[in-house]
């Protein structure tokens, strides 16, 4: 006959009741826990560094909305319903609530930031973060983010043409956002009705011509070197436009003249060789390729400006005044009379 083991079975009797028993202890020290209240309540917001759309003050209203938190009962309280309430304010990106081993609420909210100010053309406006969700304005503060004027649809759900539109406003404003030199000079970005977007400069009365956001950052780059180089020989208001759709160059239309269009680059690289009559208005500015911290250099041909990268070396003529006109000789003229000093 077999012989039974009593120590094992007595050791693995042993591991049960402890087990038993912790479990008992655990379920008795959370029931214990849950009938205590909360003592109370402490909120941290981050996401905001400079500006602030929603205070510890709305975070509290929303949690004490069906009663003051603080002295009621843990077992009571439903973190995950508060979670989900908080989030449903726009300006809340997330939001985590849990209770520490002295009772204490913590509360701890992730605030969604503006990218950028959109008006619609009926007057309306509303801010936009960087997942172009639309968030409402506050009474308490104005962002400082870029403003953009044209924005068509005023509906709840957005058209895919829109929502893409959006996400080009998201595009430029983070780009602007994160230049305090393009901060300053931007005054505001216009949508244009074919979807493209132009800028009004704080400095200069021109229209820049942006386009789509298709090679947003190069076309910056060429537009800062052409403030950098071209406006320092031209004057801050020369141009009355600046086309930046071009690839590696920028056409401009001198202030006054009337209104041509070139409407392709390969258009534009046959009017550069093109010699120009005394009408001519436009100046293209050709940039194949410059960095942010290389001053671009000058080269002229007739009235259309070309500006390549070689290192600083400037001609001699100026951009604005770069056409050669010949002057005839006066006829000299015989005196009807000479005067002499009387000694």
């Amino acid at each position: 006959m077999r012989s039974i083991n009593w120590k094992y079975k007595l050791i693995q009797a042993a591991w049960i009741l402890i087990a038993i028993g912790t479990f008992i202890l655990m379920g008795a020290a959370i029931q214990k826990k849950e009938k205590k209240s909360c003592t109370e309540i402490t909120i941290e917001i981050t996401g905001g560094e400079k500006e602030m759309f929603i205070n510890e003050n709305d975070v509290l209203y929303l949690l004490n909305g069906n009663g003051n938190m603080v002295g009621k009962s843990m077992q009571v309280i439903d973190l995950r319903s508060f979670e989900n309430a908080l989030k449903k304010n726009l300006w809340i990106k997330n939001a985590e609530l849990f209770f520490d081993n002295n009772q204490v609420l913590h509360v701890h909210i992730e605030e969604r930031m503006p990218i950028a100010r959109v008006f619609t053309d009926e007057g309306t406006s509303f801010y936009v973060d960087s997942t172009a969700l639309r968030l409402p304005l506050s009474d308490r503060l104005t962002a400082r983010v870029p403003v953009f004027t044209g924005f068509t649809s005023t509906k709840d759900t957005l058209a895919s043409s829109d929502s893409a539109l959006l996400q080009g406003v998201v595009k430029i404003g983070k780009y602007i956002l994160a230049d305090s030199f393009w901060m300053a000079q931007v005054a505001q970005i216009n949508i244009t009705p074919q979807a493209t977007f132009e800028m009004i400069p704080t400095i200069g009365n021109q229209i820049i011509e942006l386009g789509d956001t298709n090679n947003l950052a190069n076309k910056f780059t060429r537009l800062y070197a052409f403030y950098k180089q071209v406006w320092l020989q031209n004057g801050i208001n020369a141009y009355e436009k600046l086309e930046l759709q071009f690839n590696n160059q920028i056409v401009g239309v001198r202030k006054g003249a009337s209104k041509q269009w070139i409407d392709s680059a390969a258009k534009l690289n046959a009017a550069i060789a093109k010699p120009l009559s005394n009408t001519d208005s436009i100046s293209a500015v050709k940039i194949p390729s410059v960095e942010k911290n290389v001053t671009p250099a000058i080269s002229t041909n007739s009235k259309k400006n070309v500006v390549g990268t070689k290192q600083n070396k400037v001609t001699n003529n100026s951009l604005s005044n770069n056409r050669s006109v010949k002057k005839s000789k006066p006829k000299a003229r015989k005196p009807k009379a000479v005067m002499k000093k009387v000694e």
